[in-house]
């Protein structure tokens, strides 16, 4: 993949930005203009090197760009994809960084019209609990997977354009659909997510919270970490994967019940069983 020329990013914060970081350390791209809803992130991130240049007028700078990646909120995309569709150049290629999949596809299908086959959706598996232009790293990326979900309109050779461009961030990049894609990381990121919130905001609503924070330790600090993360952002990833989070939520739910029954009965071999189990898998899991 030859140099690019210019990337347009749409939403400069942790994932937009540290793609233009990671794209600069390698000598990737010429020239990262952005966009987003605050003029002071925008400042911030062309005072942090990630943009050479603030955009403000999105028909001039989509035009001519070799990707354009849109990575804000998932319920902001709809909107982007619209605005941008009328200006795609013919060889510009359309990317994002949504936790979501089939809602994206489904905004992209109504938005893009004929610019539809331009547009290769994304997932980096890489992030944090902070946001914002400041928590951008140029290694953010590197030795992380980045998953993407393909349409049938795709080419490959668009595929293997927007694939090269994660891969020049360090990216192991894999391929999936995006039906597979949410009910994957409704399983394994969206649930720890919602129980994070969940426990820390059941603390949170009772007379006692600040005695039992006081007490909280090793093990409260590293399950609820994610309960630091972007409150919009989650918002917008579970309404738009609820289904899949509902789903997984009842099992979760289920288990839950099981644990309770073992306590309500004395049954500590249960309880000893799916412990056993739980830490063999983790076990494993972590040495890969």
């Amino acid at each position: 993949m030859k140099k690019l020329n210019k990337v347009v990013i749409f939403g400069v914060g942790l994932i937009g930005g540290s793609f233009s970081l990671a794209l600069r350390k390698v000598g990737a791209v010429t020239e990262v203009v952005g966009f987003g809803r605050s003029v002071a992130t925008l400042n911030e991130a062309k005072q942090l090197g990630i943009l050479d240049r603030i955009g403000d007028d999105v028909a001039r700078e989509v035009c001519d760009a070799d990707i354009v990646l849109v990575a804000t909120p998932v319920a902001q995309m709809a909107d982007i994809f619209k605005r941008i569709a009328p200006h795609l150049g013919a060889n510009t290629l359309v990317t994002d960084g949504g936790s979501t999949k089939g809602d994206v596809v489904a905004a992209a299908r109504a938005s893009l019209g004929n610019k539809l086959a331009q547009f290769v959706p994304a997932h980096p598996i890489a992030g944090g609990e902070k946001s914002g232009a400041g928590a951008a790293q140029a290694d953010l990326y590197q030795g992380k997977k980045v998953v993407l979900t393909p349409l049938a309109e795709n080419s490959k050779a668009s595929v293997k354009s927007v694939r090269r461009a994660w891969e020049l961030c360090g990216a192991a990049v894999s391929e999936m659909t995006p039906q597979q894609h949410d009910e994957v990381f409704a399983a394994v990121s969206h649930l720890p997510h919602l129980l994070s919130f969940a426990l820390v905001h059941d603390l949170a609503q009772r007379d006692n919270c600040e005695q039992l924070l006081s007490f909280a330790a090793g093990g409260f600090r590293d399950f609820t970490r994610i309960a630091a993360s972007s409150p919009e952002m989650w918002r917008d990833i579970c309404m738009s994967n609820r289904e899949a989070l509902m789903s997984e939520l009842q099992q979760y739910a289920a288990e839950l019940y099981v644990l309770h029954q073992a306590l309500e009965s004395n049954d500590a071999a249960k309880l000893e069983e799916i412990f056993s189990l739980a830490r063999k898998v983790r076990s494993e899991w972590t040495q890969q």
